[in-house]
């Protein structure tokens, strides 16, 4: 069967987490950008709700981070990132709801868009999301402190799990911001976390072969289409 294909653009958090993981299980795959047809027919045609990543596998197509994050652990070789123990894999699913619920919606979807996304296409930031999103970023960075305080490597313990590879690209891009930047000093089990995090070999391997960063051109879409507002 033909290398898996991942859909998406270079910049995005969750198409970051697909190729992480693939690159971590030294699947071979090749990256199709969409940056030029971001909702457009060619895209809805692969993804009906207008988002990405997605991956196709021979003829197998599936969308949604976390089912191709697990197609991808359960279909290929090389190490396994899902737990056995059925308590440490419903540990690592609560992880990855959080990362959808409460960790990528404020430290990207309010905070990096209004730092970083939004400033690269000459749209001025809204202070009213940012301020808003604060205390909750504050509120999940000390749930992940908590859970590594106690000398633990990765979130589920010892052992690198899909939830490791999930939080990891938000973090990375709110380290991209100024608040970011002040913020992580004060949780230092998470900074050690994320140090170990970012030179695994698959995060190195990645970074290496990223584009050099450009603005998101179809993100100005998403400051009409579905910007917080308060």
């Amino acid at each position: 069967m033909a290398d898996p294909i991942v859909y998406g653009f270079p910049r995005s958090t969750f198409v970051n987490i697909v190729r992480l993981i693939l690159t971590h299980k030294d699947v071979p795959y090749g990256f199709h950008n969409l940056e030029p047809v971001m909702g457009q027919r060619e895209h809805l045609a692969l993804h009906p709700f207008n988002r990405v990543p997605i991956l196709r596998h021979g003829d197998f197509i599936v969308y949604e981070t976390s089912a191709i994050a697990s197609y991808v652990d359960e279909t290929f070789e090389g190490p396994k990132l899902t737990p056995h123990d059925v308590r440490a894999r419903a540990r690592m699913n609560q992880w990855i709801s959080a990362v959808n619920a409460y960790y990528y919606p404020y430290m990207i979807h309010h905070v990096t868009h209004e730092r970083v996304v939004f400033p690269e296409l000459g749209i001025a930031s809204d202070e009213k999301v940012v301020a808003h999103a604060l205390p909750k970023v504050e509120l999940a960075l000390g749930m992940v402190e908590r859970e590594l305080e106690h000398g633990e490597n990765y979130l589920l313990g010892s052992e690198l799990s899909i939830a490791d590879f999930y939080l990891l690209p938000s973090t990375f891009a709110f380290s991209l911001t100024e608040e970011g930047r002040a913020m992580y000093p004060k949780y230092p089990s998470f900074c050690r976390w994320r140090e170990r995090m970012e030179n695994l070999p698959a995060t190195l391997k990645l970074r290496a072969i990223m584009p050099p960063r450009e603005p998101i051109l179809h993100a100005r879409e998403w400051a009409k289409s579905h910007r917080p507002k308060y």
